[in-house]
Order: structure tokens, then C-alpha cells, then sequence
């Protein structure tokens, strides 16, 4: 492979791949509302010369490279949050800007620059034939991430029957090759007690009261949650709180909180679960008190409905896996220097690729974890090319390695 190449045609098409990030920015494209944006992608595969491309049931769109029997797939959510507070941007944030260096927007980090770098990273394989004769690469643009992540490769593994050698994630790495990061799981607490009038409340069960010695003791549970050398310490810490009450003179005969759980290594769903339902407090409530699971049943942009649990498994690559060597490697022979191999702080899809099905995930993506989410959000110009490149040589070298 002349790697020379690879990074000369990346460098290239910048122009080409900041363009189209700022056609996708444009494009208000929250979970669920996916449409216009999947469309705009699909074009641009097939402006660039994609075997073919295809969008499914759930509205992600598929496009292939090469016709072999041995699958490589990338991914890239292309929802975005919303907004927030208008008020916080310095900028439109879908109109966006862009100098020299960077491009910002809502999806510039997350992640929907990492679909342009794989878009072209596709096309500087097929113009530098690096598509091995027996493989096919599927680049993927996945919906629905940011509210239920993983969803999506659940439905293209299973009903889909898409099911990849491994997968490489763009979500935002900053520079680094990341293999793993912390799963996670949305829990709910109820509580139920009896009303009564404000004025003589030793007559009910007031379930905020009930709650308030719950919520003490998640706060302590948190502090001896299990930590993991690389992938940090679990967590939990409460999101929501919800009530009922007939009136603001009545004791409260209903108290909800919604947990946010983060899983380190050797944590899973049953082990968080038990957790709260072991609580003193919870324990003292008996029957009163329900912990239970989300569950995530929401309409794609398509209107179809494929729930699921809202539970997100903690995964981790070996760092001696050949997909790991073989995405090192190919950044070694590219950049002239070592790659920073890390993990994620946050959650994708990965949760189902790897956590649910074992299929291998290696992470490289333009723009960094600190702009996901935030206002005036934006990416890095060096970080589309880099990426691209990369894209460019992976299948190939893992080929290789792989034999």
C-alpha cells in the first residue's frame, strides 16, 4: 500500500468532506426525525460511486464497496441531541460557520463528521483499489443513537442479517484508537404511599419521605461502586424525579426517580438491579417500592417500532486483538508515529455490536468527546483528513494481519 497516497488523496477531498458536514449540519436531524438527513447521505454515496446503497426498515442507510463474502463495516450515528438553551451558542447551530481549521455546528463532533470522513474513506479505497478481492465494506449511517444506543445494530444484525468481521466506530476519539468504554442502564424507582390532608400527615404515607431515605442511600452506593484500571469507576446518579399528590395541602402518595447507571467491567443489569433492591430503605419499603427497567419502544423516522430493554452492556477490545494491531498499525504507517490507544467516557454503539454479539469494535473518529452535546459545538479540518485515511487503509492492512 502507498500510504504516501492515502494521505494525499484524503488531504484531497477536504473540501469535498467539509462540504457535505456542513449539508448534513443543516439539517436538523434529532432521533426519530432522521430523514432528511439519511436521504442527503444517501446521495452523497451515490454521487461518489457506492456499489450500491440501501436504506432499511429503521431508516439507517447502508452503503457498500466490493462484492467479496467477508464483511468490514463503519459506523456512524447520524442523529444528533437537540439544541438546549438558544442562548448558549455564539453561533447558528445549523447554519454553523467554518475557518480555516474547524467547522461547527449540532453533529460537527457527534458524529456526523465521522460519516463524511467515511464516505470518502471509501472512495480513496475503491480510486487506490485497497478493497481486498475477498471482502466488502459497508459503511453505515445509524439512526436513533443518542436516544437508545445500540438499537440500531440490533436491528441490523438481527432482522437486517448484516453481521461484519468488526466494526470501527467514528464516534469522536480525539486523536486516539479507542477499544471499550463503560456500559449503562436506565432504572426507575416507584414508590407508592397513601394520601392525606397536609395537616395531619402522620395519617398517611408520604412517598417523597419514603424516597428522601433512598436517595441518601444511592448517593453512599455510588461511592463504593467497583472500579476498573482502564475503564474507570461505575456509577450511578439520579436524572429525574417525578411525583403525585392530590395538592399542595396533601401528603404525597407517589414518588418516581429515574437512575442513570454507569457499568465498569465484571457489572451487568442484574448486579446494578440488585444493588437498589438490597437498599436498607428499599428493603424497609417492601412491597411500596418497584425497581424496575426502562424500556425504549419509540417510532423510527419510518414509524418502526423495535423495543428494547434500556440496558447497554460494558464491552472492551484486547488490546492484542488483531483488529486493534491491525487499526495501530495502520496509524503507525500513515502518521509516521505511535496512535494513543484509550477508551470512551461516554456510551455508543458498540454497547450491541460487541457487548450484545461479541462482534470486535475499534474506535477512530474525527472531533473530540467534550464538544458532544454542548453548545457551540464544533470539529477539527485535520481530524476529517486523518480520519478518512485511516478508513482508507484499515480493511487492507487488517487483511493482512488477518490472513
Amino acid at each position: 500500500m502507498d500510504f504516501a497516497k492515502v494521505n494525499e488523496l484524503s488531504k484531497k477531498y477536504e473540501p469535498r468532506m467539509t462540504r457535505f458536514l456542513r449539508d448534513m449540519i443543516a439539517i436538523p436531524s434529532e432521533s426519530c426525525q432522521e430523514e432528511g438527513v439519511i436521504k442527503r447521505i444517501k446521495k452523497e454515496m451515490e454521487d461518489v460511486g457506492f456499489d450500491r446503497v440501501e436504506i432499511d426498515k429503521m431508516g439507517n442507510v447502508i452503503g457498500y464497496m466490493g462484492n467479496g463474502p467477508r464483511l468490514i463495516a463503519f459506523d456512524a450515528h447520524i442523529d444528533t441531541v437537540g439544541v438546549g438553551e438558544r442562548a448558549n451558542w455564539t453561533f447558528d447551530p445549523y447554519q454553523g460557520y467554518e475557518d480555516d481549521e474547524t467547522i461547527g455546528g449540532r453533529g460537527a463532533s457527534d458524529q456526523e463528521g465521522g460519516m463524511a470522513s467515511m464516505v470518502y474513506g471509501a472512495l480513496i479505497m475503491k480510486e487506490l483499489g485497497l478493497i481486498p478481492k475477498d471482502f466488502t465494506v459497508a459503511m453505515v449511517g445509524t439512526v436513533q443513537e443518542e436516544d437508545c444506543d445500540g438499537l440500531c445494530w440490533q436491528y441490523l444484525i438481527k432482522e437486517h442479517g448484516l453481521k461484519p468481521e468488526f466494526v470501527v466506530s467514528t464516534e469522536p476519539t480525539d486523536g486516539g484508537i479507542y477499544r471499550g468504554q463503560r456500559g449503562r442502564m436506565e432504572i426507575r424507582v416507584d414508590v407508592r404511599g397513601v394520601s392525606c390532608h397536609g395537616s395531619a400527615p402522620e395519617r398517611g404515607d408520604n412517598a417523597i419521605f419514603r424516597m428522601g431515605h433512598i436517595l441518601t442511600e444511592l448517593e453512599e452506593l455510588h461511592k463504593k461502586l467497583k472500579d476498573d484500571p482502564f475503564l474507570g469507576k461505575g456509577s450511578l446518579t439520579v436524572s429525574q424525579i417525578f411525583y403525585s399528590s392530590p395538592s399542595r395541602c396533601a401528603v404525597a402518595d407517589g414518588c418516581s426517580i429515574s437512575i442513570d447507571r454507569r457499568l465498569t467491567t465484571g457489572e451487568d443489569k442484574e448486579l446494578a438491579i440488585g444493588q437498589i433492591r438490597d437498599l436498607p430503605s428499599v428493603r424497609a419499603a417492601g412491597d411500596r417500592v418497584k425497581v424496575s427497567m426502562y424500556t425504549y419502544e419509540e417510532p423510527s423516522w419510518t414509524g418502526l417500532v423495535y423495543p428494547t430493554d434500556c440496558y447497554f452492556p460494558t464491552w472492551v477490545l484486547p488490546k492484542e486483538d488483531v483488529v486493534c494491531k491491525s487499526a495501530e498499525d495502520a496509524y503507525r504507517k500513515l502518521f509516521s508515529k505511535e496512535g494513543r490507544t484509550d477508551k470512551w467516557t461516554f456510551s455508543t454503539n458498540g454497547v450491541s455490536i460487541m457487548g450484545m454479539f461479541g462482534i470486535p469494535v475499534v474506535g477512530f473518529g474525527p472531533g473530540k468527546e467534550k464538544e458532544a452535546h454542548a453548545p457551540d459545538e464544533k470539529t477539527w479540518k485535520e481530524d476529517l483528513v486523518r480520519c478518512a485515511a485511516l478508513y482508507a487503509a484499515l480493511p487492507a492492512t487488517y487483511a493482512e494481519n488477518k490472513g
